[in-house]
């Protein structure tokens, strides 16, 4: 919830109305290092990344079973790899320093090994280093999944997962060549198509859409509940993210991403992100983590500058998708409003603008708290949590705080 949130909440897509006193200092982008989203995204991340590693470091000579057993447990490493890269990739997007002034190249610890008593003591990579280490964990997974044991479930990593992700940690660095590459893998490979329009907003309800990249699993005994992302978007007890008005003018009438569709106008006169994430009890919807509508941005950007004719083409199979006119050329202002429109409430928009070296667009200075803060400002990145540099000689805390 809260690395999607953050991303929109920190643009000009969203803001918190206070409705529950939640992201409303996360809204100002001036956190300080005890904050409690500032310790709980580092700690859920390496988290995530520590039970990554357990598989990762599992010897496949020493498990018993056959042939078949140690080819699908190789198929297993390549899932945890992907999820460690896409860890460290989060981390370095919130914490790492490549866009703030004066930050120097710091990125995040990277952390391989679970359990290793020199991880206490990890120091920051470089995020130029650091990127390295994301590529050479997601080219490695690419070469230990196996279309073989794929499944049908978008809750798991699948052969084409890796370039998929690799695509966009590639964007996000403006690698183009590799996102060009890592995309047009997944095109050619993966299946996968762009939802209808017909289909989009009911897709959002359903699990394993063959829109889905990679996708969290939500039941209904085994969710955040209350503290789902549902219960912030929707009018609830919560209810805090509402959606700027600027946003919502940007949509055309017919777009079904847009007002009466994706976007509903509540009884208090608050736009609402009804579509996304729709459940509120038993909040069991999937959380879309990538989705191919965005595998197809990435390629028409990757080749924006070689092909500019081929990029309009791939710009536009999305608004063709979402009762929406096509556009008349391919630029790259026209592919971040595109992934505006089709990216919103998934988390993507600060990050479009930080890796653009674009300032915070100040839409409404009554409702955004953050100011519109300007490209290179400390506020482009969290606090290194107190917590850890207590624990960890070999960090220190980031520019600004």
């Amino acid at each position: 919830r809260d690395v999607i949130v953050l991303g929109d909440v920190w643009s000009d897509n969203v803001y918190s109305n206070a409705n529950s006193n939640r992201f409303t200092v996360e809204g100002t982008m001036d956190l300080n290092s005890e904050h409690t989203i500032v310790e709980e995204l580092w700690k859920n991340i390496y988290g995530t990344i520590a039970t990554a590693n357990i598989a990762i470091n599992t010897s496949i000579e020493g498990i018993e079973g056959s042939a078949a057993d140690k080819a699908e447990a190789k198929h297993l490493q390549g899932q945890a790899l992907v999820i460690r890269a896409l860890g460290h990739f989060d981390l370095v997007k919130f914490y790492g320093q490549q866009h703030v002034t004066g930050g120097g190249d710091k990125g995040v610890p990277y952390i391989t090994v679970f359990g290793d008593e020199a991880n206490l003591s990890s120091s920051r990579l470089s995020v130029s280093d650091l990127k390295t280490k994301i590529y050479e964990d997601l080219n490695a997974a690419k070469d230990l999944l196996d279309p073989a044991f794929d499944t049908s479930s978008k809750e798991y990593v699948n052969s084409y997962t890796a370039s998929a992700i690799l695509a966009r940690v590639a964007n996000y660095f403006g690698d183009q060549q590799i996102a060009k590459d890592a995309a047009f893998d997944v095109i050619q490979n993966s299946g996968l198509s762009i939802v209808s329009a017909t289909d989009f907003v009911n897709s959002w309800s359903l699990k394993n859409t063959n829109n889905s990249v990679f996708e969290i699993g939500n039941r209904s005994d085994d969710n955040p509940g209350i503290n789902g992302i549902a219960n912030i978007y929707q009018d609830t007890n919560y209810g805090d993210v509402v959606v700027l008005e600027d946003l919502v003018n940007i949509y055309e009438a017919n777009d079904v991403r847009g007002l009466n569709h994706t976007i509903e106008l509540d009884s208090k006169g608050y736009y609402r992100n009804t579509a996304k994430y729709p459940s509120i009890a038993p909040y069991d919807d999937n959380i879309r983590v990538m989705r191919y509508e965005e595998i197809i941005l990435i390629y028409a950007e990757s080749i924006l500058d070689s092909n500019p004719s081929d990029a309009l083409t791939y710009l536009n199979m999305i608004p063709q998708n979402r009762n929406a006119s096509d556009y008349a050329t391919a630029t790259i202002d026209n592919i971040l409003l595109e992934r505006r429109k089709e990216l919103a409430f998934e988390g993507m928009r600060f990050h479009d603008l930080a890796r653009n070296q674009m300032d915070i667009p100040l839409v409404d200075a009554t409702k955004q708290s953050h100011g519109g803060p300007s490209y290179g400002s400390y506020n482009y990145a969290l606090p290194i949590p107190n917590a850890e540099i207590s624990a960890n000689s070999g960090i220190d805390q980031n520019e600004g705080y």
